[in-house]
């Protein structure tokens, strides 16, 4: 099974190729796709030198209530432009004439560029992180027991990313929540979703137990995002939450924290496919193996002898 990158790897591929010192300038007209209904258009509207990269995410409305524009824009600085393309959410424009100087300079920010879907799908978890570090600071002020779980008003921040499926955010003084809906379309994708979730909680409780606590439940949403309205309770659905303990938010973990929630989803139906791809195909090598012990099992057939009127035998083919 590969692993999946947090990057777009063609983005990556196409901005490399460009910046190389003896590229020579060219016109491009590209759609991308990525996970989630994410699409980038990478294209050279004015000139051969100077390229557009655009951005449009299904979820983009409710990445906007989180700060994702602002985000982006501290983010990106001079590449950002205020007004994106059409049918686009946000756009960035390289001058192929305007590079950083060197080869590292420049490395960075193909890499910055290839992770545009994970930098705005980020901006609701660091408002949440942002939340959690307020919640803990007054409940430190208070003196409040850390170790007793409380109720928290904080806002749950919902992000419809993709159809019929969402993720749910809620920080607290002493966590942060994560929680995944996801649709199974078959009944082989929710057993085996069972036995994967089963095997992080028990891998938890085996060795890594410095790892997030995860929790599954079918068809009943957990009770920390029970009153939203819209939740769906069908034997097709089921939630996946992830409790994030202060040791796991640290301010130097929150960039990979980030970059390894978001990906969960899209990781996790990968290797139910692979799965089911890798028994269909060990079905497929044993079904041709007791072919071959059953055709090696067929009886000969006996030669038919006939004999001739003087009492000879002899057979026939």
């Amino acid at each position: 099974m590969l692993l999946l990158q947090y990057h777009n790897l063609l983005l990556q591929s196409i901005l490399t190729e460009r910046f190389a010192p003896d590229a020579q300038p060219a016109s491009i007209d590209q759609i991308i796709s990525d996970f989630d209904n994410v699409t980038y258009h990478v294209s050279t509207p004015e000139s051969k030198t100077k390229v557009l990269i655009s951005l449009a995410v299904k979820c983009y409305k409710d990445l906007q209530k989180y700060g994702v524009d602002e985000r982006l824009k501290a983010m990106y600085g001079k590449y950002a432009i205020s007004t994106p393309e059409a049918g686009f959410d946000f756009s960035l424009v390289v001058d192929l004439e305007d590079l950083p100087p060197t080869q590292e300079e420049k490395d960075v920010l193909i890499q910055k560029i290839a992770l545009l879907k994970r930098n705005a799908l980020a901006a609701p978890f660091e408002e949440a992180f942002s939340e959690f570090d307020e919640l803990a600071a007054e409940a430190a002020k208070n003196s409040l027991d850390l170790s007793v779980p409380e109720a928290s008003n904080a806002e749950v921040k919902a992000i419809n990313y993709r159809e019929e499926e969402s993720i749910y955010i809620r920080a607290s003084f002493d966590r942060v929540t994560v929680i995944f809906s996801t649709v199974f379309r078959e009944e082989t994708d929710r057993v085996f979703g069972k036995v994967f979730l089963q095997e992080f909680v028990d891998a938890r409780k085996r060795a890594i137990q410095n790892a997030p606590q995860v929790l599954y439940s079918s068809k009943e949403p957990p009770l920390e995002i029970r009153g939203l309205p819209g939740l769906r309770s069908s034997e097709d659905i089921g939630y996946i939450t992830f409790v994030l303990f202060p040791r796991h938010i640290t301010r130097d973990r929150r960039d990979t924290c980030i970059s390894h929630i978001q990906i969960f989803r899209d990781y996790f139906h990968y290797h139910i496919k692979c799965s089911k791809a890798y028994m269909h195909s060990r079905m497929r090598f044993r079904v041709a193996e007791f072919l071959k012990v059953l055709n090696r099992a067929k009886p000969e057939v006996e030669e038919e002898r006939k004999i001739t009127a003087s009492g000879r035998r002899f057979g026939t083919r």
